[in-house]
């Protein structure tokens, strides 16, 4: 065959065969069988590994949740421990499907990026923990201390602001991991160190004398947290948007883990039956399972299960809910209507 005619057969045959179409993200995870979760690298509570390498907590359960909904087995996933510093990098390179929640949603992260922030899981609050031998019962006592801060976060930044409003200067401590700021903090590295509640709950819970350090009042930056999709796959962002939605809006109508069954065959209540797959068609315009909100709420509960079974003041991280309450209670918490 000549190198023209060649050439011709091969444009042929592209015409014919037409573009290769990439793959969207569900249609991934559902060949794999199996849904790929980036989490941080260690935080009790939100995700960590128990003694046997069992992964727990509250980002771990909305992965689970989610496996639940798209695979209809909770333990259809598997979790990635990544560094704050390559979090979002590596969701951008496809390494997970989704990154569960540690990451702050801010402008620069957000707009025009190669990911997308899709809905608030948690609202945090930056906050700084010292000794109690101190003394301090303020961060404006804090003048010239030196703060230790995770690289890759937002918490040196947040905490730059809220001195220069305050006309504070601050020496700020990078440390790798919360590990590494865990043994500076106690060495006497830093004088203080600041993070999102959630994890200076955990770093106090984990020290050997708790009572004698403090978690001082101010709330030095907001910390709005959530799931992270790589950008232009609109479809899976709705999927992890509404199973989102689905626990928060169990929970507003009082469908738990207990009673979902129940529910699901003879509630009356229009919203509930749409929720739980008995009419609707919900789960077809998502492309997964009708019953897929129900499967996610079998697995972990409605989002206040979730949150006192992870995170909650009867968990050894200890945490009042705060914002984190339905709206109807004064909370942010707020789903969409399935209708």
């Amino acid at each position: 065959m000549t190198c023209q005619r060649f050439t011709m057969a091969l444009a042929l045959a592209f015409c014919v065969a037409g573009p290769v179409v990439a793959q969207t993200t569900l249609e991934t995870v559902q060949a794999r069988g199996e849904l790929i979760c980036g989490t941080h690298e260690h935080q009790p509570g939100f995700a960590a590994k128990d003694a046997n390498g069992n992964w727990h907590g509250f980002d771990v359960g909305l992965c689970r949740a989610l496996a639940a909904a798209i695979l209809g087995d909770r333990n259809a996933v598997s979790f990635v421990k990544l560094r704050a510093e390559t979090y979002l990098d590596a969701l951008a390179d496809g390494e997970v499907d989704l990154l569960a929640r540690s990451k702050t949603w801010t402008f620069r992260r957000n707009a025009g990026g190669a990911v997308s922030f899709v809905e608030p899981a948690y609202y945090g609050e930056q906050r700084v923990m010292v000794a109690r031998a101190s003394g301090a019962t303020s961060v404006r006592e804090l003048d010239a201390a030196k703060v230790c801060a995770e690289q890759g976060t937002t918490a040196s930044q947040s905490l730059s602001d809220y001195a220069q409003v305050n006309g504070l200067r601050f020496d700020h401590i990078p440390v790798a991991n919360t590990d590494h700021g865990k043994a500076t903090y106690l060495e006497r590295g830093c004088d203080a160190y600041t993070a999102d509640i959630a994890v200076l709950s955990a770093l106090k819970a984990s020290l050997a004398e708790p009572g004698e350090h403090v978690i001082l009042p101010e709330v030095t930056a907001k910390q709005p947290m959530g799931p992270v999709v790589r950008a232009g796959d609109d479809a899976w962002a709705d999927i992890v948007r509404w199973t989102i939605f689905a626990l928060i809006a169990a929970e507003e109508l009082g469908i738990t883990s207990l009673n979902l069954e129940e529910l699901k065959t003879n509630s009356p209540h229009p919203e509930i039956r749409r929720l739980l797959g008995s009419e609707g068609g919900f789960g077809a315009m998502l492309g997964i399972s009708d019953d897929w909100a129900a499967r996610a709420i079998s697995t972990v509960g409605n989002y206040g299960e979730l949150f006192a079974s992870t995170i909650g003041e009867q968990t050894p991280i200890g945490m009042s809910r705060g914002l984190n309450v339905p709206w109807t209670q004064g909370g942010l918490l707020y789903s969409p209507p399935f209708r």
